[in-house]
């Protein structure tokens, strides 16, 4: 009475509830007034908590998702005025949701109902603790279990069980046996004492055909039927299937051989090893032998299975072991020899016989070379590739370009796949000798364009001096058969001459990206391989490579181990190493540190401002509002792609040397100011001044005029990788001519 003047709690669980529009007693479980249990409630524990080695930490529903345990048991059933029976069955125990399943396996003519006995469900312990489920720690071997007042016999578990256990800390007991049921050992007996009243044969293949189905050996065979009039050689392929030991023959037939084209040589069936030529009567040749036991005309005929097989002809067919190569099989009365098998079939002799010894048999006499087909010369129509096809087929088709090399060294972004060179023409004509030139070699389809560089007060317009072409290699005939060479790019290096339409022209330079380019595929290009040009110093004699070491030392008075990079070249040139301009240079650049001279940004915008203000390109306000539709977060930057992007689109008009080096100048770790940028080249608002036409040019045209990147050169250790077996001493009398 006092204790409920204490109580500050009087409010009452919930306990019934509405689903689908039926009511139904929700709160079961749920305490009465304030939280107090009902006369005769337990609290209900808490479902087993598997430890977290076993569910890493997930959720049981999820960890343990279409799993189970499986438990061999058995029960006893009492029969009555018989002795008791055992019945085995096995239990499943699922981890998501602690349900459980009694299934017991049928057996024939049982006369039980059998399958599952207990539906998957949980299922509650015995009393006093039927509030209680039962949980995978009540399960253990040699125990037994009650489920709903039915005793099991736990007897083992499979594997996946005893691992699940030993995870979650138990102690499996030893599996023990079933005991013996007496009714099903009496069945057994019963069933071995019948012996059935028709001795059915049974031939059971379905292993054989599930094991080797849609295998073949294949073999290569021969017929010699030269003997007969009008015969020859026939080519065979044999075909044995696995799966039914049967054999088929198809005949191959050469073009032009006059035979008609048949399906098949022999079709699939078993190949008798020894044929008769007399056919068998009907019924000789059965799978199952018939008696008449019973002839009569008032009772009819009585047919019984013959068990022994009485007077059945015994046929031996071909197997795999009798297919060898270099046997013979007699394929009804045609002796065929295997001469050669293919790979599957060497593989599968070699792992179920053995054999290692597949030598082929050769009846073949060697193949005739086919004479040459020879193409009529070129007549100057149309290109070489053009007359070639009207030769090939009756209706011409176009050459076809290799569609591959175009894709792979197609312009990418900034990698335009383009080799420029710098070039001068080789003339005597002094007006001519000045003129300069840029010789562009693409690389998609070795293609070849000149463009000369206009000079003031030179008399010579520029522009494009050579369209871009195929160009033929000189000293080739105008009308042949075979067809010509042209230029390729391992043509093109810096001091290579190039014969370009009769006229001359000395590649004197290259631009930074083609001395990359080459550098960066020396195995196509020997003229930019470093350790080709290595090798070529090391095969000089020892007395060149003495007096180049002492020459170099001696540029070197203060001993720092550099030399400029135009004494290096003087040297390498005036003394005969065989080296040419191009791997002079590639030496160079490897040996030091190559440094691209920096241009002053003021520079770059001036020149940017001059050519927009040429092209009237007056989009800068709505290239601003791109850029700050791009700027989701309104920091007033964006990456260098999406700003390249965007001038793309309003097709900025600068050249793509200028445009990168730019974004690069206004880029802070990979984002660019694109306020600061439009700024910069709005030659509206912020004029700047104005430019000379060199820089424009500079910018438009980027090629190095000099070696201007490589100053200094490393011949310490240019020295000890190319002659590492000269000494170090200076000899006076080669330091004095040198």
């Amino acid at each position: 009475m006092f204790s409920e003047l204490l109580k500050e709690k009087f409010h009452k669980s919930q306990h019934f509830d509405y689903s689908s529009g039926v009511p139904l007693l929700a709160g079961i479980e749920k305490p009465g007034i304030g939280g107090e249990l009902l006369l005769g409630q337990r609290i209900k524990p808490k479902s087993s908590v598997y430890p977290r080695a076993a569910t890493g930490g997930l959720p049981s529903w999820v960890a343990f998702d279409k799993q189970a345990l499986c438990f061999e048991a058995y029960f006893q059933e009492t029969v009555p005025d018989a002795p008791n029976r055992i019945r085995k069955c096995k239990i499943y125990f699922y981890l998501e949701d602690d349900t459980i399943q009694v299934v017991e396996p049928e057996y024939k003519n049982s006369g039980i109902p059998q399958g599952t006995l207990i539906r998957r469900q949980r299922i509650p312990l015995p009393p006093p603790r039927q509030e209680q489920f039962y949980n995978v720690f009540h399960f253990n071997l040699n125990q037994q279990v009650a489920l709903f007042g039915h005793a099991f016999t736990v007897t083992n578990c499979d594997q996946f069980t005893r691992n699940f256990l030993a995870k979650c800390g138990m102690i499996l007991n030893d599996p023990v046996a079933v005991p013996e049921d007496p009714y099903r050992s009496l069945r057994e007996k019963m069933e071995k004492s019948l012996s059935p009243l028709r001795p059915y044969e049974r031939r059971d293949t379905l292993k054989q055909f599930l094991d080797h189905d849609c295998k073949v050996l294949r073999f290569f065979c021969f017929w010699d039927d030269t003997q007969a009039m009008y015969g020859d050689l026939r080519e065979l392929v044999l075909h044995y299937f696995l799966a039914d030991d049967t054999i088929e023959i198809r005949e191959v037939i050469p073009p032009n051989s006059g035979r008609v084209t048949a399906s098949k040589f022999l079709r699939r069936s078993k190949l008798p090893k020894h044929a008769s030529n007399l056919s068998n009567l009907p019924g000789e040749v059965t799978n199952r032998t018939v008696l008449n036991v019973l002839a009569s005309t008032r009772q009819g005929d009585r047919f019984i299975l013959d068990s022994l097989k009485t007077g059945a002809i015994q046929e031996e067919f071909y197997k795999d072991c009798d297919l060898t190569v270099g046997g013979e099989l007699n394929v009804w009365g045609r002796k065929v020899i295997i001469a050669d098998c293919d790979d599957f079939t060497k593989d599968y002799y070699r792992s179920k016989y053995g054999i290692e010894d597949f030598s082929p048999v050769q009846y073949k006499s060697p193949i005739a070379s086919k004479p040459p087909r020879l193409v009529p010369p070129y007549n100057g129509f149309g290109s070489e590739e053009d007359s070639l096809s009207s030769c090939q087929r009756l209706l011409p088709k176009p050459p076809q370009k290799d569609l591959n090399k175009f894709m792979e060294y197609d312009r990418c972004g900034l990698e335009s796949n383009v080799l420029k060179f710098y070039a001068k023409m080789v003339t005597t004509s002094q007006v001519d000798s000045d003129r300069e030139f840029i010789i562009s070699f693409y690389l998609s389809d070795d293609t070849i364009s000149v463009f000369e560089r206009s000079q003031k007060n030179s008399g010579v317009l520029g522009g494009m001096f050579l369209a871009r072409g195929r160009v033929k290699k000189p000293g080739q005939e105008l009308f042949k058969s075979e067809p010509s060479v042209y230029f390729t790019a391992q043509d093109s290096y810096v001091g290579a001459t190039l014969c370009l339409n009769n006229r001359l022209f000395q590649l004197l330079d290259a631009d930074e990206y083609t001395l990359n380019y080459l550098e960066q595929h020396a195995e196509q290009f020997p003229k930019a391989n470093v350790g080709t040009i290595l090798a070529t110093l090391r095969s000089i004699p020892e007395e060149k490579q003495r007096e180049i070491r002492n020459f170099l030392t001696l540029n070197d008075p203060t001993n720092t181990g550099f030399v400029t990079f135009e004494s290096f070249r003087g040297l390498l040139m005036g003394t005969e190493c065989g080296l040419s301009e191009h791997e002079v240079l590639v030496l160079g650049r490897s040996f030091s540190k190559h440094q691209q001279p920096e241009v002053d940004i003021g520079l770059m915008l001036a020149v940017a401002q001059d050519v927009l203000k040429k092209k009237d390109f007056d989009q800068i306000p709505d290239m601003t509002r791109a850029f700050e539709q791009h700027d989701l977060t309104k920091t007033g930057r964006t990456s260098i792609k999406e700003a390249t992007t965007i001038c793309r689109t309003f097709q900025l008009p600068l050249p793509d040397n200028l445009l990168t080096c730019l974004l690069r100048k206004f880029a802070d770790g990979g984002q660019i100011d694109y306020h600061a940028f439009l700024a910069g080249i709005n030659w509206l608002e912020h004029p700047a001044p104005p430019v000379m036409p060199d820089d424009i040019l500079k910018f438009e045209v980027n090629l190095r005029h000099d070696a201007s990147g490589v100053k200094n050169i490393n011949y310490s250790s240019l020295v000890q990788q190319a002659f590492p077996g000269v000494s170090n001493a200076v000899d006076p009398e080669s330091a004095a001519s040198a």
